[in-house]
């Protein structure tokens, strides 16, 4: 048990398939997406006066909502091909953005094809038990008075709240329209950033104090691992930028100039969040420096430890070397006192340089 767990000490700083997961990203290989049994959509139909919350079973159950006077929020969850491709058929989404939804590995980005809005971003999560951030992927498209918004899991995201809201009477997203609805998903989707961030800000601080305290090959692991969730966590940030600039850009007619100044105070957010990424990625970097200064040092400790005790048992070696020549006339060789007074003089240099090094402050 022992040999296994140092083995797997030495080869978890070579995580190839984390490694591979996180840099290796081809967006021109055909996606290859499982596509899952069954899948759940969920629609909530909308108005200042009442809200309406339907669990539906097939996508052409949700054909109606296309020109109804409500708002109409309807969420797939679940990504299956033809699924995909009857939605967008129906609500006039161009196959550009349904290439794009059913992408795997897709840059963040933003879309305006045929008066429609279209968002890719990703939802982020932090596991707990290996200290990873996992990511999902979420396309949301804007229309008159829909928004349709496409995952991945049906068992997580970020939006709970927000429908909470919608069942609130008087809600903001119950008393302005789709776009504000659009506006919501987004932001939800970016102060989740901050959670994330927070998660890994707690790791960061942890691992800095076990390095200042015991600095070892384990504490290298960890400076690596989370080094790569750091490049998870920029790579799906600073693209929002671009998409809430391209939002506000747009001048499509499907958002309100009174909602502008929401999405402005997204982009404010996204800011502050890339930057904060920015200062975890210095962090990191900051803490290999203090891992190998902290070994440089205790080596150092080692080799000046080692040094005085060379320096101390020179005397004894120096004296023991003198009696020691084969010569038959040496100074108090056949002396009575003579191993008395070269064993004292072995113990009392030694005990004289450890006070002159004292006072000197070497140690």
């Amino acid at each position: 048990m022992r040999k296994l767990r140092y083995l797997d000490l030495l080869l978890s700083p070579f995580d190839l398939v984390r490694t591979k997961r996180v840099l290796q990203v081809n967006p021109t290989v055909p996606p290859e997406r499982r596509e899952p049994e069954n899948i759940q959509i969920i629609v909530y139909e909308f108005d200042k006066e009442k809200t309406e919350c339907l669990n539906l079973s097939q996508v052409e159950d949700t054909f109606r909502f296309l020109d109804t006077p409500a708002n109409t929020w309807i969420n797939i969850d679940g990504l299956r091909k033809a699924d995909v491709e009857k939605v967008c058929n129906h609500f006039g989404i161009h196959q550009l953005i349904s290439e794009d939804i059913l992408s795997i590995g897709q840059r963040p980005k933003m879309d305006e094809i045929n008066g429609l809005l279209f968002c890719l971003m990703y939802m982020l999560y932090f596991n707990e038990e290996q200290s990873s951030v996992e990511t999902e992927q979420i396309s949301i498209i804007l229309g008159k008075n829909f928004v349709i918004s496409f995952q991945e899991d049906a068992n997580r995201d970020v939006f709970n709240s927000l429908r909470d809201k919608i069942k609130l009477s008087g809600s903001k997203v119950r008393v302005q329209g789709a776009d504000f609805l659009f506006y919501s998903l987004i932001d939800m989707i970016v102060d989740h950033f901050y959670i994330v961030m927070e998660r890994l800000g707690e790791r960061i601080e942890l691992l800095e104090e076990d390095i200042l305290r015991n600095a070892s090959q384990r504490s290298l692991v960890k400076i690596n691992t989370l080094r790569k969730e750091m490049i998870v966590l920029k790579r799906n940030i600073a693209p929002v930028r671009e998409i809430i600039n391209g939002i506000l850009r747009s001048e499509n007619e499907l958002i309100q100039e009174r909602t502008e100044k929401y999405f402005k105070d997204v982009y404010d957010h996204v800011i502050q969040a890339y930057d904060l990424s920015e200062n975890y990625r210095d962090m990191m970097v900051n803490l290999q420096d203090l891992y190998l200064n902290t070994v440089n040092l205790k080596l150092n400790e080692v080799m000046k430890v080692m040094a005085i005790v060379t320096c101390l048992l020179a005397p004894a070696t120096v004296i023991g070397g003198i009696f020691g020549m084969n010569f038959e006339t040496i100074p108090l060789l056949h002396n009575h006192w003579g191993f008395f007074i070269s064993v004292g003089l072995m113990l009392f240099i030694p005990v004289w340089m450890i006070i002159v090094f004292k006072r000197r402050g070497w140690f």
